[in-house]
């Protein structure tokens, strides 16, 4: 090599620091410095597919926000075959979009959803990812990332996914409950509880959230303050079996078989 010759990245950097670098150099807009990486990659390695894909990405013209997205009709029928179950439909209709709409996040955060419904949530993640990348501030992909990531049993980086959302949306009373559904999966059942409680100062009107909240305090054994908190929720939402399923373990527990009884009829 002559010694005029400009460094390679790859010179002070291992392979997967440089991707990542190359990839913060996009979301922070320096594109310039993100091809000169993926250019040093592909000398070395000239068959790495992550840095052939970011550097085509960074060569394609930038497309208007419109043109970037498919029409609503197309969303409305990719959301269809996901709510009727149809996942590898969806998949193959969806991937097919994708490749004429490449820069379309909501493309990206709907095949994140439907390769959850297949199961394949390590695929799911990096589709909510890719979403992030070409939106940072896309917090729905996020929320989604943590609930996948929760779902995988990575607690810790789930609850990082949903403080990146609430750092997003402060009032995003979803995050926090998603946020006590990590924490209470750690077994920290007081910050579980706050983090809920959080979520009502939101969303007063969530049934679900007074269930969860009720759920630990009846696990902790505080069952008169679990009963009282399920009956906010089905003043709510009188039509939940779950609640009055769980309902009815507590005064059962109690030993009032015939109020467990009625709970369970109703269930």
């Amino acid at each position: 090599t002559s010694s005029q010759s400009k460094p390679n990245i790859l010179d002070t950097l291992k392979l997967d620091k440089a991707l990542r670098l190359a990839k913060n150099n996009v979301k922070e807009g320096s594109y310039e410095e993100a091809k000169r990486i993926y250019q040093d990659i592909l000398k070395k390695f000239p068959k790495n597919k992550q840095a052939q894909k970011g550097l085509v990405a960074l060569n394609k013209p930038k497309q208007s926000p419109a043109a970037q997205s498919p029409p609503q009709e197309t969303i409305d029928q990719l959301i269809n075959l996901y709510n009727q179950g149809h996942f590898k439909q969806a998949l193959v209709e969806a991937s097919q979009s994708l490749r004429q709409f490449p820069g379309s996040v909501v493309l990206y955060n709907i095949i994140g959803a439907i390769n959850a419904g297949l199961g394949e949530l390590d695929a799911a993640v990096e589709s909510y990812r890719q979403a992030t990348i070409i939106k940072p501030d896309y917090a729905d992909a996020y929320n989604n990332i943590g609930i996948t990531l929760k779902d995988q049993g990575k607690l810790e980086e789930a609850i990082e996914a949903f403080n990146k959302v609430l750092s997003l949306k402060p009032d995003s009373a979803e995050a926090y409950s998603n946020m006590g559904n990590a924490i209470k999966a750690q077994g920290k059942l007081e910050e579980a509880i706050k983090a809920y409680k959080q979520a009502l100062t939101i969303k007063p009107d969530s049934a679900e959230i007074y269930s969860n909240i009720g759920n630990i305090l009846q696990e902790r054994g505080k069952l008169d303050e679990a009963i009282k908190v399920y009956n906010k929720a089905l003043l709510l939402n009188p039509d939940d079996s779950e609640v009055y399923y769980n309902k009815g373990n507590a005064l059962k527990e109690q030993g009032k078989l015939e109020e467990a009884i009625k709970a369970y009829n109703k269930a």
